[in-house]
């Protein structure tokens, strides 16, 4: 089972809000998760960004796979991985 660390879209439309998930490759964007490590929502000024950072660094270290996005976020919430 490949795992990846994704976005999940929530919101109305053109109101964007996104939770970090911990998903099932082949699940759909918005579809079935494992867990879920945070939010992300940049519709607020300035953009508002939480992340559980033991539970990512626990998902990383199992060898879970981080997008381009969530990977950008990780760092800027000060993941190492």
């Amino acid at each position: 089972m490949a795992v990846k660390i994704r976005l999940k879209r929530m919101g109305q439309k053109k109101a964007p809000f996104y939770r970090i998930v911990v998903a099932d490759s082949r699940s759909p964007r918005d579809g079935r998760f494992i867990e879920e490590i945070g939010y992300y929502n940049p519709c607020q000024e300035p953009n508002e960004l939480s992340i559980n950072t033991e539970a990512a660094q626990k998902w990383l270290a199992d060898g879970a796979q981080p997008t381009d996005t969530v990977k950008d976020l990780l760092k800027k919430s000060g993941v190492e991985m």
